[in-house]
């Protein structure tokens, strides 16, 4: 087995990144194929909240990755695995699809929530369910959001995404939610006490984003690289926080990774 000496630990954005919209990125299988094969550990991280870590995992192994449920986490299993540490007395979970697995071992209680806990749920961010949030907020329950993100469009078309309904919440009910995926500490560290022994420096964050992975991975205190791919585009780049380095597609990571 061949030893990489400088990166020890890569983390992988799913969406845009290793597939895009259904379709595997030219080289992305044989690219994690050829991190293992060089004893370096890795991680898929995505803002997903409709899926949880095993539909996730699985999703990948339908498409031809050796990804194990152990080694990717989804916003929903972050903050689930956030919640965990609280030991809540109930939650309000508004959520859709897989994700919602991820919440089996909580009180759910929608009349009385100490925490109120928003991820994707599609049609269900209706007048009706978000105006009993602002009730619950208001009333003194907290606020969660999974992800802070705005808009997505790894679906096919731009949607508005959690970040512009749980921050509909905050300004109405004047108050600061939680948020728990990319660009925020928490998921980062969540993946590097699994790793205590290997430096930060010696970690590398692999996105399509600036605002969530390049912004996370500095807020982290790891390295990034930032794709060509996915939803970039050329404007992200005239953010303050820039990458380490810049690629054009994700089989280019290899000069990177072995070439150092």
């Amino acid at each position: 087995m061949k030893k990489n000496n400088h990166f020890e630990l890569i983390l992988f954005d799913i969406d845009g990144v290793l597939e895009y919209q259904g379709k595997v990125y030219p080289g992305a299988i044989e690219l994690t194929e050829n991190i293992r094969e060089h004893g370096i550990n890795l991680r898929f991280l995505t803002n997903s909240t409709l899926k949880s870590a095993k539909s996730a995992a699985f999703k990948l192994q339908s498409k031809g990755f050796n990804a194990y449920e152990q080694e990717v986490i989804t916003a929903s299993k972050a903050t689930a695995l956030y919640l965990k540490e609280l030991n809540p007395r109930s939650i309000w979970l508004l959520l859709s699809r897989e994700g919602v697995d991820e919440f089996s071992e909580f009180i759910h209680d929608s009349e009385n929530p100490e925490y109120v806990v928003i991820g994707d749920c599609r049609d269900d961010f209706n007048f009706s369910n978000m105006n009993k949030v602002l009730q619950k907020v208001v009333e003194g329950a907290k606020l969660i959001g999974m992800i802070s993100g705005l808009v997505d469009s790894s679906l096919g078309s731009l949607e508005l995404n959690v970040g512009s309904w749980v921050g509909m919440i905050e300004r109405a009910a004047d108050v600061k939610a939680t948020y728990i995926g990319k660009p925020n500490r928490f998921v980062f560290d969540l993946i590097l006490k699994q790793f205590p022994t290997i430096d930060r420096k010696k970690v590398l964050m692999v996105g399509d984003s600036v605002a969530s992975d390049i912004i996370g991975a500095r807020n982290a205190g790891i390295r990034s690289v930032l794709v060509r791919q996915g939803e970039f585009s050329e404007k992200h780049l005239s953010k303050k926080v820039k990458p380490d380095y810049i690629i054009d597609q994700i089989s280019d990571l290899s000069n990177i990774l072995f070439n150092c």
